[in-house]
């Protein structure tokens, strides 16, 4: 399992999401003191989630023709550019546009990183292989937090945005010296882009896939953007203290990602779901109750145990469609446009709830609508199955690479 490409992909993905995690206590602090109201921080987050959004799918299958390592180093050096341009941003404007230039990079690093684990999964173990790829990413996003609140607090915000690029730049040269140049290809049989979403929108199981992967980050603003905001407003709280919040959700996440897949490859992956989107569903809904540090801790660590038994589920029932039908990198693409969209979708409505209704009725809102959501894929990925989608129509399957 753990071959040179996968160890040099999940360590260059954890790096690369460490310096991302970094910053995300310290941005909305940024953007406030260049004037952002409730609605421009959640445009903020919103023009990343866009351009990355929109990017993945072409991204995902001009992987499957052409590999994927081109794509990887190129994303991994535009996020090391973002880190050096953030600190001379003048304006709000400017930052919108420098988070939709970090989408641009971000397209090509997570959905890759999927593709090539989706890629080395054996049948019956994606749920473990994606686990692998999802403790890079929260143990990265987990980390980041910690060293940014502490670098923020000791050396001012410019520090951190500088060592998000330094932390980038490494795992580009990581990528670039130690990965082979492709893994094996077939673009004679490769299907393209939009036959596939095509194939796909005719597919319960897959539309309900989808579905889910986009109501479960639709709380992603809220929980991290707001974050900084709420806890400045307490008494004697720091950066540091921000960023251990959001540190222990994204760890907790990470230290269950193996077993839980592991559980994903063997039990029933609809009641996991269900059972993973309430528990997330109800730690949103508390959040904004909390008025103390330890609760906000012990909140978040419940949101993470919720998120731990999603995505192991969520990612190997991509790679399974990924596999018999679509292409890894394309069914990837397609997954990670449908987070993109629940990260828009969720950050403009969180923003426009919190100038209009307020924090608390922002945060109850989403809770209800993950849940909605999730309940409604739940059911389209089990009449799809019950309706025998998930036997192998030989004629429809797109070759992997």
């Amino acid at each position: 399992m753990f071959n040179r490409i996968l160890i040099t992909v999940v360590l260059s993905v954890f790096i690369a999401l460490l310096g991302v995690g970094i910053i995300i206590p310290v941005l909305p602090v940024l953007a406030t003191k260049l004037g952002a109201s409730g609605f421009a921080l959640g445009l903020i987050t919103a023009a990343f989630s866009l351009s990355r959004g929109l990017l993945q799918p072409v991204v995902g299958n001009l992987s499957d023709r052409w590999g994927r390592k081109g794509f990887l180093v190129a994303g991994l050096f535009i996020y090391g550019l973002v880190g050096l341009l953030i600190p001379h941003a003048g304006s709000v404007v400017h930052l919108v546009g420098i988070r939709l230039f970090q989408g641009v990079g971000a397209a090509m690093i997570v959905p890759v990183a999927m593709a090539y684990a989706s890629f080395l999964a054996p049948p019956g173990q994606e749920g473990r292989y994606m686990g692998v790829v999802n403790i890079a990413i929260f143990c990265g996003i987990g980390c980041g937090p910690i060293l940014g609140g502490f670098f923020s607090d000791a050396w001012g915000l410019a520090s951190v945005f500088y060592m998000m690029a330094a932390l980038c730049f490494f795992a580009f040269l990581l990528v670039l010296t130690n990965m082979p140049a492709c893994c094996p290809i077939d673009r004679q049989q490769q299907t393209g882009l939009l036959v596939n979403v095509r194939l796909m929108l005719k597919r319960r199981r897959t539309v309900g896939i989808l579905i889910a992967r986009f109501a479960t980050v639709l709380m992603m603003v809220p929980t991290m953007a707001f974050l900084p905001v709420m806890m400045a407003g307490w008494p004697g709280s720091s950066g540091l203290q921000t960023g251990l919040v959001i540190a222990s959700r994204t760890l907790m996440n990470a230290l269950l990602q193996y077993p839980f897949g592991k559980l994903a490859d063997r039990s029933d992956k609809v009641v996991l779901l269900v059972c993973g989107c309430l528990c997330m569903s109800v730690a949103v809904f508390f959040i904004p109750l909390a008025t103390s540090f330890g609760g906000m801790v012990a909140t978040y660590l419940f949101l993470g145990f919720g998120e731990a038994v999603l995505w192991p589920v969520l990612g190997a029932y991509a790679a399974e469609e990924g596999r018999t039908r679509f292409g890894h990198g394309t069914m990837m693409g397609v997954f990670n446009l449908a987070m993109s969209a629940g990260v828009f979708t969720g950050a403009v409505l969180a923003g426009v709830s919190l100038d209009f209704i307020g924090m608390r009725q922002a945060f109850s809102f989403t809770s209800l609508s993950i849940m909605l959501l999730t309940l409604m894929a739940a059911f389209l990925i089990r009449s799809g199955e019950a309706a025998g989608e998930t036997k192998v129509d030989h004629h429809q399957i797109a070759p992997s690479s």
